[in-house]
């Protein structure tokens, strides 16, 4: 497991090359739920996701031979698109598989940036193909979310809740594979051990919260929901021991809810 000093290297490392996203309150929606309710708005990160932080995070870690390699991933989308943006900014090439029904403006986004982008099969499909792919070219790969330096470069979003909300109570984290919410629970946790972290996971990917119940991450065998941005097949093997050690509880929702 990653320590709390792995985020605060990371936030130093990365600070000037990302932005520093506002907090915003949400008083009609805070209101329908009897709180107050804050929106931590990485919609606003380059790339327009928090995924720049992991990716910026891990990059820094390449070593010659893994540059000269070139790098690959696979991705919904989000995080195609900041290592696509990342591998451009060091001068790295970049091949990014994604499943065939992903996002057109996604697979844009990330060609855009300069990568080479692979559209395969659903989500299991995608990791597979992007495993072939891999082999063959002996590229280097950038987990989306299974890797130190990536949950350490997520949990970075921790620290700035922190700061801008001190007086938090509980932080609520949508869960795909688990980098995102294994960092912040982690960052939040160590500053303020007395709140609340919770994850939100779709009911047709909800492979952390099946992990839970098992007792040990697990890869489903197909996924279904309209949240295609959280439905990669399976749990890591570093985030599900983080959220069991970080994580107080993982709510599952359904498409209906989630609309």
């Amino acid at each position: 497991m990653i320590t709390f000093s792995d985020i605060s290297s990371a936030r130093q490392a990365i600070a000037d090359k990302i932005h520093f996203t506002p907090v915003f309150s949400s008083e009609i929606l805070g209101t329908n739920i009897g709180a107050r309710l804050f929106l931590k708005a990485e919609l606003f990160q380059k790339t327009g996701s928090f995924k720049p932080r992991g990716v910026l995070n891990r990059l820094r870690f390449l070593t010659a031979d893994e540059r000269a390699r070139g790098l690959i991933t696979v991705s919904a989308g989000n995080h195609a698109a900041a290592l696509a943006w990342g591998a451009r900014q060091v001068g790295v090439p970049c091949t990014v598989v994604m499943p065939a029904a992903a996002s057109p403006s996604k697979a844009v986004a990330a060609q855009s940036y300069g990568a080479t982008v692979v559209l395969h099969g659903n989500m299991n499909e995608a990791f597979a193909k992007m495993e072939e792919i891999r082999r063959e070219q002996n590229l280097t790969l950038i987990h989306p979310f299974d890797d130190p330096m990536i949950v350490a470069g997520q949990g970075t979003v921790g620290l700035e809740i922190v700061e801008q909300v001190p007086d938090v109570t509980k932080v609520v984290v949508g869960i795909g594979g688990g980098g995102l919410i294994s960092g912040i629970a982690l960052a939040v946790k160590t500053l303020r051990p007395q709140v609340k972290v919770y994850g939100v996971e779709p009911l047709g990917a909800s492979a952390m919260r099946q992990s839970w119940d098992r007792g040990e991450a697990v890869r489903l065998d197909s996924v279904n929901t309209v949240a295609d941005g959280l439905a990669p097949p399976m749990a890591g093997q570093l985030t599900y021991p983080m959220t069991r050690k970080y994580v107080d509880d993982i709510i599952t929702l359904t498409d209906d809810d989630i609309i």
